[in-house]
């Protein structure tokens, strides 16, 4: 058991997510950074999906009421066990009684907490995450809670390659992505405009989606469409041509076409950018010459 003693921002309970439950509409949700989810859990020995806390742009102190492996990744936060410094990225032992400090990250957004056994709340739909736009899972996390913990993995965790152990952010480069499903609804300048133009966060943004601001991504087509499934990473394109991007916790159909979709790491990096930031798209894969792409003669 784990009592959460101060939080600060919002902070779920997040794993990899209920897919396959679409036709019921039931968008997947789980971590907005898969990237950084995974990585702590192997850093306590925990199986990839185990659930996980995630903090966004907060701070938080919990207590541990037995010894309790922990490691923290993400976005780069100050960390203290009592008063002692302890270092992110790596395996930290909680002993009971010890309480673990979280401060404000200095940059990204989202920081994952992960214990030895996982976040043991009671799963929906095969899923302990909370989704933030049906209201599925449990309710997000306060001050006061005390969070149930599996029961850890026999032996120590595995060893974690140290390339891996660092923070993915906006910085290393354009997100990669393929032309969407929808491409044909856009000219081949578009694409040359979203492979060369800078996009800032807009404040408007959460886990179903972020907002972007910059050169207006103009559709070549009139109407509109009938409703279509989407996934994490697809780049919607509204009227006004300020595109959004959907994260986790994304509705299952959407109305506007979809220009692009990014690659599943790309998501994650872009899921830890905060408003202001701002991020650059590269075509990658089949479709990625402009003058190639649907629509393009």
């Amino acid at each position: 058991m784990m009592d959460v003693l101060e939080v600060s921002g919002l902070l779920t309970v997040q794993d990899l997510g209920r897919p396959g439950y679409g036709h019921w509409g039931v968008s997947p949700s789980g971590a907005a950074d898969r990237t950084s989810l995974r990585l702590a859990n192997r850093l306590v020995g925990n199986d990839e999906g185990s659930a996980a806390l995630e903090l966004t742009l907060g701070t938080l102190t919990v207590r541990a009421r037995s010894r309790t492996l922990v490691a923290i990744t993400g976005a780069p936060a100050a960390a203290w066990i009592d008063d002692r410094p302890v270092p992110t990225l790596r395996s930290l032992l909680l002993d009971a009684g010890r309480t673990l400090r979280l401060a404000r990250p200095t940059v990204g957004l989202r920081t994952y907490l992960a214990a030895s056994g996982g976040v043991a709340v009671p799963e929906v739909l095969g899923s302990r995450s909370t989704d933030t736009l049906s209201g599925l899972g449990p309710a997000p996390v306060q001050a006061g809670d005390a969070l149930p913990l599996g029961r850890p993995a026999a032996g120590p965790p595995p060893a974690v390659d140290v390339f891996t152990q660092r923070y993915l952010g906006g910085g290393d480069g354009p997100l990669p992505v393929l032309l969407g499903p929808r491409a044909d609804w856009f000219s081949a300048d578009v694409l040359r405009t979203l492979s060369s133009a800078s996009y800032r966060v807009t404040s408007d943004s959460n886990r179903v989606g972020v907002r972007l601001d910059g050169a207006a991504l103009t559709r070549s087509r009139t109407g509109e469409l009938a409703p279509e499934g989407v996934v994490r990473g697809a780049m919607q394109v509204p009227p006004s041509g300020m595109p959004m991007v959907f994260l986790s916790d994304h509705p299952v159909t959407g109305g506007y076409p979809v220009l692009a979709v990014l690659l599943p790491a790309a998501a994650d990096r872009l899921a830890q950018l905060r408003p202001g930031d701002e991020v650059r798209f590269a075509l990658v894969g089949p479709g990625r010459s402009a003058e190639d792409a649907p629509g393009s003669r």
